[in-house]
């Protein structure tokens, strides 16, 4: 896959100021437990639900793995230079396998939280709801999601949301399935 660094540069970068909710210049961990907290009342869920903990604990297990691959520690702060170099070399320079020990434990629990049929995938009023949810416009929810949906079925599975994100970052899709 050809990937145009500057693209994923700045896309990155919109990803760490998205995060650092308290506007520092770092990233914590209350600023990743905030993010999940915002998408989980933006549901509407209800934050002691099985399904929002799990989301709350994705959003908490990829910031300490980050941190402490940073090594600033589950407890520390990075900067936006620590963010860039260790999601370059855990998450990117390892491709899929990077992934999927990253990303796709946070994909999955968004699945969970807006799959409100349970059948583990998304459906297209599911998906426009996660766009909603996360802050990007779904005017565009239909065709972002026909282009996702690789096996043609109508439903999309963690597998595809996970290639999603992935092609993302890698400048080859625009649906920022994470918020931009």
């Amino acid at each position: 896959m050809v990937m145009s660094t500057a693209v994923k540069s700045d896309r990155l970068k919109k990803r760490f100021e998205k995060w650092d909710v308290n506007g520092n210049g770092r990233i914590e961990k209350s600023d990743y437990e905030a993010e999940a907290r915002r998408i989980i009342e933006a549901f509407g869920e209800d934050t002691s639900s099985p399904q929002a903990r799990a989301l709350v604990d994705a959003y908490i297990s990829m910031y300490e793995f980050l941190a402490a691959k940073a090594g600033v520690g589950a407890d520390g702060a990075m900067t936006e230079d620590q963010f860039l170099s260790v999601v370059e070399a855990q998450v990117f320079a390892e491709g899929d396998a990077g992934f999927n020990r990253v990303v796709r434990p946070t994909v999955a629990a968004m699945v969970g939280l807006c799959d409100t049929d349970g059948d583990g995938e998304v459906n297209p009023s599911e998906f426009r709801k996660w766009l909603e949810a996360i802050g990007v416009d779904a005017s565009s929810a239909v065709e972002s999601f026909r282009t996702i949906d690789t096996t043609g079925n109508g439903t999309l599975t963690v597998d595809e949301l996970v290639a999603a994100v992935r092609a993302y970052h890698f400048g080859t899709l625009d649906v920022p399935l994470l918020g931009h």
